[in-house]
């Protein structure tokens, strides 16, 4: 029998295997499961799946592709093609939802070299970083920034810089 029906909210353990299961698909394919494969790798029914993936991406910054059931951006991931061009160990097939998130992809493959290639978005001129488990490892051009138009790192006060 099926651990929750869609007329309930799943429970925070089921949205838990959901994600890991999602995650780890995408880590080893470079593509999303549909809710189909979902209900099959958790052992419950289609309704329940979809329901899932639905609220999965209600809580984390993701989403469907619009009128669709199907993952479009499974932070760190994005499914669909970005600037942010991935590669794990050499193998290309990967994007980033953002640039600041794609660094966070070395964490999901531990012992792997994860590269990032993607254009400046103020310039178009070519960026690439190379990370590992130890941090970044190479840079080019080697004075490589990044920035956003949102507050990060805490209040204003304390943050390193202004």
């Amino acid at each position: 029998m099926p651990e929750n029906t869609p007329s309930e909210r799943p429970s925070p353990e089921v949205l838990d295997r959901a994600h890991a299961v999602i995650m780890s698909r995408i880590v080893e394919t470079a593509e999303a499961p549909h809710y189909t494969a979902l209900a099959a790798a958790l052992d419950i029914d289609l309704a329940a799946a979809r329901d899932i993936t639905h609220t999965l991406v209600s809580i984390i910054p993701g989403w469907t592709h619009p009128g669709t059931d199907y993952l479009a951006s499974f932070p760190p991931f994005n499914l669909q093609p970005t600037q942010y061009r991935i590669s794990i160990d050499g193998q290309k097939g990967w994007f980033a939802q953002c640039g600041f998130e794609a660094t966070a992809i070395r964490w999901l493959v531990p012992g792997k070299t994860v590269a990032i290639d993607a254009p400046c978005l103020c310039c178009g001129e070519s960026m690439h970083i190379e990370m590992n488990d130890d941090g970044i490892i190479a840079a080019d051009p080697p004075e490589i920034v990044g920035y956003t138009n949102q507050e990060v790192g805490g209040d204003a006060a304390s943050r390193p810089f202004r």
